[in-house]
Formats: C-alpha cells, structure tokens, sequence
C-alpha cells in the first residue's frame, strides 16, 4: 500500500475517538491534512478547533470549522496531530513542519492526545529523524554550540520562520538514548522555546497504519 493510502487509513481510524460535541486539538502535517479533509464526516460531533499552526488553521476555516484560541476553552477532551517519529512508548519526536512549540502547548492542554502514523515513523530508538529545536534568533550560535557538546550536528533550517517568529535548528546525528532526559536538557538551554521530543508527556494513544490495518498502542 502507498504511503498516502495507509496516511488515509489511520486518519480515517481517528474519526471514531472524537465524541459528541467536542472542542478537537488539531496538529499539523501531511497526514492531519488527510484528517482535516474527512472532518466533514464528524461535523455534527465538533463544536470548535483549536489549531497548532497557521496552515491548519486557514485549511480547517476553508472547510468552514470554527477556530478558537487555546485560552478560550482551556482544557481540550481529544488532540489530533501526527509525528516524524514514534517508539513503543508512545515518545515521538515532532516539528518536521515547524510547528512543534505550538503542538507540545496544545498536546500538554489535552486530556488526551492521539498520535495517527504510517508503519514507516515507527522506530526502536528515536533520534534518526533530525531533532527539531525552536530557537530565539540570538540564541542560534550558543544553542547550535551545546549540541555539538551533546554529539549532534545543527543545521539551521533555512529559509523558514516559525509562526511565532523563531528559528529552528535540526539537530542530526543526535544520539536520544534517554528521550526524556534528553528533552528537559536541551529545554533548559537559554534562547531554547522548546524541542521536538514528546517524551515527559508522550502520547495517550498511537494509532498506527501498516497497510493491511490500524494497530492501537
């Protein structure tokens, strides 16, 4: 099966978590792109969206959903988003897209957090995929210098701001052996706005699509 089919598959498999008359938190990416496209299905059940991103944003109001704030409703039942990389404790790392700092405020504002993937993000260990790190822009030199301590190589990503108006640093070659160690160093770095480890609050439920079906983790 192509890789876009099984991104159908498990978007598909999310619609059923969402109950009646919710707010739903919607992440950003390819496959949430493929979730938001199916929301039709579901409209009666969703009261409002609050959205991590402005191209989710503007694609959930070309769809005619309401986009609320985060600070409007407070605590959200159920948040949707996908991830670039995920292990069999539900730690993923996020922010292929840039969105990572706005997905953890959203992800940490939920009840409960679905993560939907293709079989192809699953992994033993994290840290193949570059690791995303939201940096304030004077920041840059000393954050990239600590992560060559750490035994990564940075690489600004070019040409791209954030929405919040930051720059991201993808930290390849980065050996994540303790996720959750790993993230609250690199966070407590100053001029770090946050990085793309979803480890100290990881997700509820992983809903992964190999082909042939879902598997729930």
């Amino acid at each position: 099966m192509h890789q876009d089919d099984k991104k159908t598959q498990v978007a598909e498999c999310a619609l059923e978590f969402i109950e009646t008359r919710q707010v739903l938190g919607v992440g950003s990416g390819s496959t949430v792109n493929i979730f938001i496209g199916m929301l039709d299905k579901i409209r009666t059940k969703i009261e409002a969206c609050v959205s991590s991103s402005n191209a989710s944003t503007k694609l959930l109001k070309e769809n005619n959903f309401k986009v609320v704030d985060l600070k409007e409703v407070g605590k959200i039942p159920i948040y949707v988003d996908g991830a670039d990389e995920a292990n069999k404790s539900l730690q993923l790392i996020k922010g292929g897209g840039g969105a990572l700092t706005r997905e953890k405020i959203i992800s940490n504002n939920s009840e409960k957090f679905i993560c939907i993937i293709d079989d192809s993000k699953m992994v033993s260990q994290l840290g193949k995929f570059p690791l995303p790190i939201e940096v304030i822009p004077m920041a840059q030199s000393a954050v990239a210098l600590e992560m060559i301590k750490l035994g990564g190589r940075p690489v600004l990503r070019e040409n791209f701001t954030t929405d919040n108006g930051n720059i991201i640093l993808d930290v390849h070659n980065l050996k994540i052996n303790e996720p959750i160690e790993i993230e609250q160093e690199i966070n407590n770095l100053a001029g770090v706005v946050t990085n793309g480890l979803f480890a100290i609050k990881p997700a509820n439920k992983l809903l992964v699509a190999d082909g042939n079906s879902v598997k729930e983790l």
